[in-house]
């Protein structure tokens, strides 16, 4: 599949998914949402060469330093709303891809861009990375669910505090926030979340699936999250690789997963 903004290379069944805007800091616009969009629809979960996916920017200043603005200019309350919904089509498909999701953050992570790295499963930044929604710098408000995501991530007050004044933070505060799950020496964004992404691959893709289901289901999708783990624990024991697995710990080997 060929993308005009994206750039894509799946390395030991992991895609590691570059936003390749450089000179726009990686910034999203219109052709951006169509590539994430045909990828998560198409190729993430139809390639069985793909286990995980690992999203970072080109170059070395920004993961995505926001939205392009140029877009924005002569635009209508109707226009607005059109595409906050499209950039929250294609980011509720991140979130729920049943393949895991690590956003590799080597810079700004600024507007939509942090909308973006807040919609993968786990966040990895490099010791230069700095995040914010400055939407309201711009008279505006976060379009991509920020006012959503974010409080989940860092709390109702200091999200509000992050959304209200458009401040930036680094990566150290952001790891503490619990905004991301760690802080790395920049430039090795990619390899710490390649490391993480062969732990979680060598696990049984049903169960990797039907996790990342139920923990969304309370937080992200509005629904019973306990009926759910009720639900998909029934589904992961009575499946091969669940029956496999408690076989393989009591017969002391390593268990052959297949995904079902």
């Amino acid at each position: 599949m060929k993308f005009k903004t994206i750039l894509v290379e799946i390395k030991e069944r992991i895609a590691i998914l570059t936003l390749n805007r450089p000179e726009a800091l990686n910034a999203l616009n219109k052709d951006v949402f169509d590539d994430l969009d045909n990828f998560f629809t198409n190729e993430a979960p139809n390639n069985d060469e793909i286990r995980g996916v690992v999203i970072t920017g080109a170059g070395n200043k920004a993961f995505a330093a926001g939205a392009d603005i140029t877009e924005f200019i002569g635009m209508t309350e109707e226009d607005g709303s059109k595409l906050s919904a499209r950039g929250m089509e294609v980011f509720d498909k991140i979130e729920n891809c049943q393949k895991p999701v690590i956003a590799a953050i080597n810079g700004f992570s600024l507007g939509g861009g942090n909308e973006l790295a807040m919609a993968c499963h786990m966040r990895i930044a490099g010791s230069g990375a700095r995040f914010g929604q400055p939407e309201e710098n711009l008279g505006l408000i976060t379009g991509y669910g920020g006012t959503q995501r974010l409080p989940i991530l860092v709390g109702r007050a200091k999200a509000m505090e992050l959304l209200l004044t458009g401040d930036m933070i680094d990566a150290n505060e952001a790891n503490q926030l619990g905004l991301v799950n760690h802080v790395v020496e920049k430039g090795h964004e990619v390899e710490k979340s390649i490391e993480i992404m062969k732990k979680i691959i060598s696990k049984s893709p049903y169960a990797i699936a039907k996790m990342i289901e139920t923990v969304n289901a309370g937080f992200v999708n509005r629904q019973n999250g306990f009926e759910m783990e009720i639900k998909n624990f029934g589904k992961t024991i009575g499946s091969h690789d669940g029956q496999e697995g408690a076989k393989a710990f009591l017969e002391k080997r390593k268990p052959g997963f297949i995904g079902n």
